[in-house]
């Protein structure tokens, strides 16, 4: 997986639960989907639309009811899954809320190292500075992220490394997805 295909594939805030709940083997139908997720309806439906857009998933031919479609894994969305499982398991529900944030785990993907703010934008292009900066400011409200000033520099330049949880994810994601 490309770190593009992460950022298309978490720019939806339920598709990281949806992928990793079809991973546990949770029917590909809407209501169990739905149900596990815990999701409202319209963010559900975007997010479900939004993995069969880029590709994750597809609809289970021959399976389901017209108005209540079976979907299944594509291969590509077989290898997502896994990684948002796992990523699902380190950050637990207590944690669910700044997963489901886009930026999140594009941005700890790209922690693996300690890194300053332009290294991580250069990583992910796509990404504005404002949404950049509120992301390394919740993750370090969340002991996600760790920030240090260096002072031998001038001007003082801040350095960001993945702690705890978010380093967890920063390693798993890492090692599956490919930066440049």
């Amino acid at each position: 997986m490309d770190i593009r295909d992460l950022v298309k594939l978490t720019s939806k805030a339920w598709s990281l639960t949806i992928l990793s709940l079809l991973h546990e083997g949770v029917p590909g139908r809407q209501a169990p989907l739905l149900a596990a997720s815990g999701a409202s309806r319209t963010a559900f439906g975007h997010s479900l639309q939004h993995l069969i857009d880029i590709g994750m998933l597809e609809r289970n031919p021959g399976h389901g009811h017209p108005l209540r479609p079976e979907f299944r894994l594509t291969a590509r969305g077989t290898e997502a899954a896994r990684l948002a499982h796992r990523i699902q398991e380190i950050a637990h529900r207590e944690h669910d809320g700044i997963l489901r944030r886009a930026w999140t785990v594009p941005i700890l993907t790209t922690l693996h190292e300690p890194s300053h703010f332009s290294d991580i934008k250069r990583s992910l292009p796509a990404i504005t500075d404002r949404a950049l900066s509120l992301s390394l400011r919740s993750m370090e409200a969340c002991d996600w992220v760790a920030r240090s000033v260096t002072g031998e520099t001038r001007p003082p330049r801040s350095l960001y490394r993945a702690t705890n949880t978010g380093g967890e994810i920063s390693r798993v994601a890492a090692s599956v997805v490919a930066l440049g």
